[in-house]
């Protein structure tokens, strides 16, 4: 009999790529979605048309427990968040319900479901690498103290913390993966790679004047989307549950970012076309992010594909194919 999975967070970046996987292994993929109005929902349709929508919401345990009933999933993918950092300051006490209780709920919600059988459901949480916030080591891997700087941060660290201990109490087989900047065509506009090869697409074609930026000194480990939902998939492969840093190892400032979206386009002197406005800093910045993976590709056997330029050179070119079909040019 094919498996079957149920994702939550299923119409964002990392749930569409991941659907795209498991259904590709012949899975039966089941998406929770948060309201039949959800806005994502065509996309979905139209992207990854093999995913049974349910709906459901992190912040309701009785509806989840529903979905785990419908779907029977030998997989659960919580990937459901408030994920845009930026955000977490405005609105911290929704941050905190649904990343960090959200959990919370979808981890009581497979225990309740499983019962006797807690091996019936394997789980996975989505951690992040914004948990290390104020480093406390470079690199960061799955032992570094954790120091988060945002309420998206603190709300993620309780949501890691809680698989955790569920794994430690009920002997739940529930892995986090700690997952670095992973990006993709697919990212949101208001993330700073999407923001930036968006605007390097549309300030190229003519469309926009100017890109406006916070800090560009702050430095990330970025990957590929397409890549980091593999790592999933194979931690809930394995006869234990653990939890695994899923990075590059290799670091990138902003201004290196814009670096190669500008030349990607031909734009060799970037600086007459970024302004900096303090309305883009953060209350808390991080300043250094850069993950070891060496646990994940020993022993999960996870391994990189597309690297940082090439990463940058594939969303440039998927938002430069956006904008002349919107603008017509």
């Amino acid at each position: 009999m094919a498996k079957r999975a149920l994702i939550t967070g299923v119409t964002g970046q990392d749930g569409l790529y991941l659907s795209e996987l498991l259904l590709s292994k012949g899975y039966e993929v089941y998406g929770l979605v948060r309201g039949q109005n959800n806005p994502k929902l065509p996309l979905l349709a139209r992207d990854v048309p093999g995913v049974k929508v349910l709906t459901g919401d992190l912040m309701d345990l009785s509806s989840l427990i529903r979905a785990l009933n419908i779907a029977q999933p030998d997989e659960f993918y919580n990937l459901g968040a408030i994920s845009f950092v930026a955000y977490s300051w405005e609105n911290a006490d929704l941050t905190a319900e649904v990343t960090g209780k959200g959990v919370l709920n979808a981890l009581e919600a497979v225990r309740l479901y499983c019962g006797d059988d807690m091996t019936k459901v394997r789980f996975y949480q989505a951690s992040s690498s914004e948990m290390y916030g104020k480093v406390q080591a470079v690199p960061q891997k799955e032992d570094t103290l954790l120091w988060p700087r945002s309420p998206y941060g603190v709300a993620k660290v309780f949501g890691h913390y809680m698989t955790i201990n569920y794994r430690e109490s009920y002997g739940m087989h529930a892995s986090s993966g700690i997952l670095f900047n992973h990006e993709s065509p697919r990212r949101g506009p208001e993330f700073v790679t999407r923001k930036v090869t968006q605007a390097v697409a549309r300030i190229s074609l003519g469309l926009q004047e100017e890109l406006v930026l916070g800090n560009l000194d702050a430095r990330r480990d970025w990957g590929f989307a397409g890549d980091y939902v593999e790592a999933m998939w194979r931690m809930l492969q394995q006869d234990e549950a653990d939890d695994y840093v899923v990075a590059t190892g290799e670091t990138h400032a902003i201004s290196e970012l814009l670096d190669v979206a500008f030349a990607h386009v031909g734009i060799t002197d970037w600086a007459p076309l970024v302004r900096q406005d303090p309305a883009f800093m953060r209350p808390a910045e991080v300043d250094l992010l850069i993950g070891d993976p060496t646990k994940a590709k020993t022993q999960l056997g996870w391994e990189l594909k597309v690297g940082f330029t090439e990463l940058v050179q594939m969303m440039v070119d998927s938002d430069l194919a956006e904008q002349k079909a919107l603008s017509g040019k």
